[in-house]
């Protein structure tokens, strides 16, 4: 028998090290081919969505005439009056300019700026008496049209048969653009604002879907949280083990599993047909957020309650053994030691039962919490009874309509909850490194 020299690879060695370099080499695949899909998913957030944020705006000097105001409908709540006005400012613009001011019509008003442009004059008239009868500069909204052929997402060709705008139109807009009168800037009424009509995409915000998430988040964190940490420290630590708590365990992994939409259903029996017709509970109607935080909350205890037994059962053994051993009691042990040690695994499971929670749309299209506008706030309790609506509903519902504009400002309602997600979370990972650094 000869001698083999232990520097010398067998056969078995070199397959089980080109095994082992096929199994490195699949790895660094699927997180290349998984980094690159979410650079393309960003990416095309990113360019489809990045408009929504920037609006172009028609910079008028505008004369403030009360007698014009008044003429028009005998009332300064009217806005015929302060549509002349702007017509006048325009005219005098465009004859500034060197251009015919009877481009200045109706049909180039309806045309070029947005329909709310009038109502936007009127409020600004209305906070500021004082101005009566001064010449002010106005900044005021255009047309989706207009703004997505500023934008690059409308064409010549694409409004050949576009009956609101023509190439005249165009035409002048190209004119005020290089004057500097047409301009875009930073759209802050699309993160503050509210939902608008079909036919005013360039008014229409996500601020008070924000506001209706927001308040959601809340009622599913106070509901979610004590429960669930409740009913996990009672099964893991207390529990005796069963067939009956055996029955409870799998029933909670398989309610885990089941799809939103039965939340949704159980939400709008439960809260809204017996809680809010039945007996009568006035704050538990259609649309509230009270109602949608419940709902989604029933979808998200499973989650956290798993989550938290699995951070419970990750305190190592020795940790209760020592405090018993030192005289404390069952539930001294549990709430002076393990729990504390559980705390940032605890929270990482209320992380990602929120973030499940705060994408979900088909819960909350069930109990109505579609196309509500809240315009005002009175009390804390109105934050949450008040009819609203949530970003991912209107993200459905602007993604539903059919002009360009609103397919725009879909995209950037998914960059504005990716962003509240993120802060959601950073918060989150920040309390839990607080707790990880006590303990």
């Amino acid at each position: 028998m000869s001698a083999t020299s232990l520097y010398t690879l067998s056969d078995s060695t070199r397959r089980r090290n080109a095994r082992e370099r096929r199994f490195r080499f699949y790895g660094v695949a699927a997180i290349s081919a998984a980094l690159f899909f979410l650079i393309v998913l960003l990416s095309q957030i990113v360019s489809n969505g990045a408009g929504a944020f920037m609006q172009s705006r028609l910079t008028l000097n505008v004369t403030l005439d009360e007698a014009a105001i008044e003429k028009a409908e005998g009332s300064m709540m009217k806005t015929s009056g302060y549509r002349a006005l702007i017509g006048e400012a325009l005219a005098a613009k465009l004859a500034e300019e060197g251009l015919d001011p009877a481009l200045a019509d109706k049909t180039a008003l309806k045309a070029m700026l947005s329909s709310g442009a009038p109502n936007t004059f009127r409020q600004f008239v209305l906070s500021n008496p004082d101005k009566m009868g001064e010449t002010v500069t106005l900044s005021l909204a255009t047309s989706s049209r207009l703004d997505g052929y500023l934008k690059g997402r409308v064409t010549r060709d694409s409004i050949a048969d576009d009956k609101g705008i023509d190439g005249v139109h165009l035409d002048l807009a190209d004119h005020l653009s290089a004057a500097g009168v047409l301009t875009k800037s930073f759209n802050w009424g699309f993160i503050t604002g509210n939902d608008a009509s079909d036919l005013r995409p360039e008014q229409s915000g996500m601020g008070q879907s924000v506001l209706g998430s927001l308040a959601m988040m809340i009622v599913v964190l106070v509901v979610c949280l004590p429960v669930s940490v409740a009913a996990s420290i009672y099964l893991e630590e207390f529990a005796p083990k069963n067939r009956f708590t055996s029955f409870i365990e799998v029933n909670i992994s398989n309610l885990a599993a089941v799809p939103s939409i039965v939340f949704g259903i159980l939400a709008l029996a439960a809260f809204i047909q017996f809680g809010g017709g039945t007996l009568e509970i006035e704050e538990l109607r259609a649309s509230a957020p009270l109602v949608g935080g419940l709902a989604l909350s029933l979808m998200t205890l499973p989650t956290i309650i798993i989550a938290t037994r699995a951070a419970l059962k990750a305190v190592p053994q020795s940790i209760r053994d020592a405090a018993l051993g030192v005289g404390a009691s069952r539930m001294q042990a549990v709430f002076h030691h393990v729990l504390p040690l559980a705390t940032p695994g605890i929270m990482t499971g209320t992380i990602i039962g929120l973030a499940a929670a705060l994408g979900e749309t088909a819960p909350l299209l069930l109990i109505g919490m579609v196309a509500f506008v809240q315009t005002d706030i009175g009390s804390v309790s109105s934050f949450f009874t008040d009819p609203n609506v949530g970003m991912p509903a209107q993200i459905y519902i602007w993604a539903t309509r059919a002009d360009g504009a609103w397919y725009e400002r879909a995209w950037g309602g998914i960059i504005l909850l990716l962003i509240f997600l993120a802060l959601m979370n950073t918060v989150a990972i920040l309390l839990r490194r607080k707790f990880e650094r006590r303990w």
